[in-house]
């Protein structure tokens, strides 16, 4: 089946092109969560956070041309564990499935922790924990009893996020011109390795992946684009540069407003510093508010997708069926919903450092297969008759950026290396066990969010 005749299908209208698709990878990204991790990583690599972005700009470049290589190949449905599945096979796309479980199954629990940390620090009287229950079981609710947030109003927050990363970045050059200071670096210094030299950089470039979750997320699209085997692969790309791009600006900006990660008071909150610096503490509260909006936002729609997730797996039998029970009169799955909002407790003990890097250890580990699985499709195609170019983005390119994931995957701090080897380990185990030691074909995950009527 083309990917036209399955537009025709599933009744989807073709009517994206590269700007809207380029738009909607932007969107996914959210522009703001380059604060998330700013204060951290600004004292990981002392100082020097546009440095590791620029690491980590270059290393996700090279695994978006591999998700677009791969876009062309599978042009309906694309993911790290389909191109993983059909280049490498069952077991080892089972494997970066399992790796990316681990992504979908914290990222609510660090919206919920990130809406208590900049609560608390708005609110200190409060006890952040109070901030982070309250979140966690208002989306728990909302989840059961099926209300979903208004896509319009999705919409509107992330265009306010835009507008407020654009005002920061005026307002912040307006601040660093006004206000001269002999301790600001030099003017290409913050894009230099500090005294940590490289290592630290990519120490914190791996954390930064974090920051790129999203931009793979136009392969969903390919059934909506007016021509999906040449726009989805550009408009993957354009994500992730125009993405990384502003990260980069951003920060580096930044450096020159707060150089010196001791003048955060709280590096988990890095963001409001740098708010209060440049516009004020009536400035600092409007970015509080959208960023807890959107945090919420972000919180629930990606508690209600893993949700699913979990419902198909229960349903299918791949995960204890009690999973996949709905709840009787509103029709949602509340046993997934319940067991995702238990993991998400770990936002109570967890910090915000160990939580951004574990989820970076699934999105690294997965951004590898796909490199692999480029170089794995050009040779299974036979090589006879290949152009020097066809070797080149089939074998060096995605090698490269292979390569770079892998470096920073193992960039990553021992604590969260320690943590992912044993989630991975836990899924090897589950696999030999349903598989009789390999011996037959793994069950297939369904990473669809859709919940069929019972």
């Amino acid at each position: 089946m083309t990917a036209t005749d399955a537009a025709g299908a599933t009744g989807l209208r073709r009517a994206l092109g590269p700007g809207a698709l380029i738009l909607f990878g932007l969107t996914y990204l959210a522009p703001v969560t380059v604060f998330t991790t700013y204060g951290i990583v600004t004292q990981q690599t002392d100082n020097h956070l546009p440095s590791a972005y620029l690491v980590a700009l270059v290393a996700m470049l090279f695994t978006a041309l591999s998700y677009g290589r791969m876009a062309r190949l599978y042009p309906v449905s694309g993911s790290a564990y389909t191109y993983s599945q059909q280049s490498f096979g069952g077991h080892v796309g089972f494997l970066t499935g399992w790796a990316l479980m681990l992504d979908y199954l914290l990222l609510p629990m660090i919206n919920f922790l990130l809406i208590g940390i900049y609560l608390h620090g708005q609110y200190p009287s409060i006890p952040q924990w109070i901030f982070v229950l309250a979140s966690l079981v208002l989306s728990l609710a909302c989840n059961v009893l099926g209300v979903t947030l208004i896509n319009r109003l999705s919409w509107v927050v992330v265009g306010v996020s835009v507008l407020l990363v654009l005002v920061f970045a005026v307002l912040a050059v307006v601040h660093v011109a006004r206000h001269p200071d002999a301790s600001r670096p030099g003017f290409f210094s913050p894009l230099l390795p500090g005294s940590g030299g490289v290592g630290s950089v990519f120490s914190g470039a791996a954390v930064l992946a974090l920051s790129f979750l999203g931009f793979d997320a136009v392969s969903t699209m390919s059934e909506e684009s007016k021509n999906p085997k040449r726009d989805i692969p550009r408009a993957i790309v354009w994500t992730t540069v125009l993405g990384g791009a502003l990260f980069l600006v951003v920060s580096w900006i930044g450096a020159f407003v707060i150089p010196d990660w001791h003048g955060f008071a709280d590096l988990d909150n890095a963001g409001v510093d740098l708010m209060v610096k440049v516009g004020g503490s009536f400035f600092s509260t409007i970015f509080v508010w959208v960023y807890v909006v959107g945090a919420f936002g972000s919180g629930m729609t990606t508690q209600v997708s893993v949700s699913r997730i979990i419902f198909a797996m229960g349903r299918d039998g791949i995960l204890p069926r009690i999973f996949g029970r709905l709840h009787e009169r509103y029709r949602t799955p509340y046993v997934a919903a319940l067991f995702v909002s238990a993991v998400s407790l770990l936002a109570l003990v967890l910090s915000l450092s160990t939580a951004a890097s574990t989820i970076s250890f699934g999105a690294l580990a997965a951004f590898s297969m796909v490199n692999l699985a480029v170089t794995r499709s050009f040779l299974r195609g036979g090589t006879a008759g290949r152009s020097a170019g066809a070797w080149v983005r089939g074998v060096v390119l995605p090698l490269i950026g292979f390569g770079l994931t892998v470096w920073l995957w193992t960039s990553l701090s021992r604590h969260t290396l320690t943590l992912g080897l044993i989630w991975l380990a836990i899924g090897a185990a589950y696999l030999a066990a349903s598989t009789g030691m390999f011996r037959r074909q793994p069950p297939v995950l369904d990473f669809s969010e859709s919940v069929a009527e019972a």
